[in-house]
C-alpha cells in the first residue's frame, strides 16, 4: 500500500504537470554527456551569443558597481527605453509608470494572470498553446477554456471562434503572435477583426508578443493594443529580450497596460522577486537604446533560410506533414499518418535515432511535434534525415 506523502504538498503545485521541453532538453544533455551523437531539436532558445555591446554595458555596470537593488518595478531608464521602444516600433503611448519589468517575458505572463484571474474566472487560450499558459492558469486558480485551431485556420482563432466559446465568466484572452509552437502570425486586419469581440465583450488580452522580431517573407509585426485606445486599454503586451537580443539567460522581460494593473503587479512583484538583475537591467537598456538593426536582421535571416531548409527536408516524407511557419524558429508537423501519438513517437525517435523532438501533447494537440530550427543547417540536414529514416521504419 503506497503511503502517503508526509509533505502535504499544496493542491495546487501537485496538479503542475513538469515543462515537457525542459524534460527532453534534459534527457538528450544527459546521453550527449554519456558521449552519445544526440540531435536535439527542443531548444526554445536562438543558438547564438549575445551581442557584444549588451555584454559590455553589464560589465560596466558591474564594474561600476551596480549590484544593488533597483524598484522593484525596473529602473527609470530602462522603463523609459521601453517606452520608447513602444512608440518607435508599435505606435504604442506609454509612461514609465505604466511598464513593469520582471524576470523574463514569462514572469510578466505569470505576474498579470495574478493580480488578474480569480477562482472561476475563465481564461481563453488558442490551441495548440505555449504549454505554460495553462498551468499559470491553474496557479492562480482560474479555469483554462481551449479554443482549437488547426492547419486549416493556419492556426489562428477567428472572430467567429472567439465568440463562440466567451461566457458570462471569460476574463482574458491570451493571444501570441508569432506562436509558439506554431509559428502562426496574426496580420493586422486580424488583430482588428478580434479587437472588435474583445471590446464588445470587454475581454482583458495578454498580447504575447515576445517573438515579434523574428518575422518571415516580408511580414511585419502588429501589436493588438495599436488597433484603437480602447482596445489598448483592454490589452496588456507583454514582451522581453530574450528572443530578439539571444538573451535567455538574462531573464529580462516586460509589459505594458493601464496602471491600475502595472500598479498592482508592481505591488506582487516586490513581494515575490523584488527587481530583476540591476547590471542584466543595464544591458537591457543598451539594447534597446544601442539596437545594432543589421544584428537582429542578420539573426532573422539566418533563422529564415533554416525555416526553408527545414520544411523543406520535413517535405519529403508523405507521412509528415509540416505547417510552414510565419515567425518564430519552431516548425510544427503533423505526425498522424504515421500512427503514433505525440509522446511515443518523441521517447521511440530519441531512443532509436537520438534525435530529440517535443511531443505536441505539451502544447494542447497529440497529432504534431515541434522542431526548433534554433540549429545549425548541419544539425538541421542531418537530425531530420534520422527522423525520416525513424519513420519509414514504422
Amino acid at each position: 500500500m503506497k503511503q502517503a506523502s508526509p509533505f502535504n504538498l499544496a493542491k495546487r503545485v501537485s496538479q503542475l504537470t513538469p515543462s515537457a521541453t525542459l524534460a527532453i532538453e534534459a534527457k538528450a544533455k544527459k546521453l550527449k554527456a554519456e558521449g552519445l551523437d544526440v540531435i536535439s531539436f527542443g531548444a526554445g532558445e536562438p543558438d547564438f551569443d549575445t551581442p557584444a555591446y549588451i555584454k559590455d554595458a553589464a560589465h560596466e555596470a558591474l564594474r561600476k558597481g551596480i549590484t544593488k537593488y533597483t524598484p522593484a518595478q525596473g529602473t527609470v531608464e530602462l522603463r523609459k527605453a521601453i517606452a520608447e521602444k513602444l512608440k518607435r516600433d508599435n505606435g504604442l503611448e506609454y509612461s514609465p509608470e505604466q511598464i513593469v519589468v520582471s524576470c523574463g517575458a514569462k514572469h510578466s505572463i505569470y505576474n498579470v494572470i495574478q493580480v488578474l484571474v480569480e477562482e472561476g474566472d475563465e481564461v481563453l487560450i488558442p490551441s495548440p498553446y505555449w504549454l505554460s499558459y495553462p498551468e499559470m492558469v491553474s496557479l492562480s486558480g482560474g479555469k483554462s477554456v481551449f479554443i482549437p485551431t488547426t492547419e486549416e485556420t493556419e492556426f489562428k482563432v477567428t472572430p467567429a471562434m472567439l465568440k463562440k466559446y466567451i461566457t458570462p465568466q471569460s476574463k482574458v484572452l491570451i493571444l501570441n503572435s508569432p506562436s509558439n509552437p506554431t509559428g502562426a502570425f496574426y496580420t493586422e486586419d486580424e488583430l482588428k477583426a478580434l479587437g472588435a469581440v474583445v471590446k464588445e465583450h470587454q475581454l482583458l488580452v495578454i498580447s504575447d508578443e515576445i517573438y515579434e522580431k523574428l518575422l518571415y517573407d516580408g511580414r511585419k509585426h502588429f501589436s493588438l493594443a495599436a488597433v484603437d485606445e480602447e482596445t489598448k486599454r483592454l490589452t496588456i503586451t507583454v514582451n522581453g529580450h530574450s528572443k530578439t537580443y539571444a538573451m535567455t539567460g538574462w531573464r529580462i522581460g516586460y509589459l505594458a497596460c493601464e496602471k491600475e494593473i502595472s500598479q498592482a503587479i508592481s505591488s506582487l512583484q516586490s513581494h515575490s522577486t523584488s527587481n530583476p538583475t540591476s547590471f542584466a537591467q543595464v544591458g537591457a537598456e543598451a539594447a534597446l537604446r544601442l539596437e545594432d538593426k543589421n544584428e537582429i536582421e542578420k539573426m532573422r535571416v539566418l533563422f529564415e533560410k533554416r525555416r526553408d531548409l527545414i520544411f523543406a527536408e520535413v517535405s519529403k516524407s508523405s507521412k509528415l506533414v509540416p505547417f510552414k511557419p510565419q515567425g518564430a524558429f519552431y516548425l510544427f508537423c503533423n505526425i498522424q499518418k504515421t500512427g503514433l501519438g505525440s509522446l511515443t513517437f518523441c521517447e521511440k525517435l530519441l531512443e532509436q535515432k537520438r534525435v530529440a523532438a517535443v511531443p505536441g501533447l505539451a502544447f494542447g494537440s497529440d497529432h504534431h511535434i515541434r522542431l526548433s530550427f534554433a540549429t545549425s543547417e548541419e544539425n538541421i540536414v542531418k537530425g531530420v534525415a534520422r527522423i525520416l529514416e525513424f519513420v519509414n521504419s514504422l
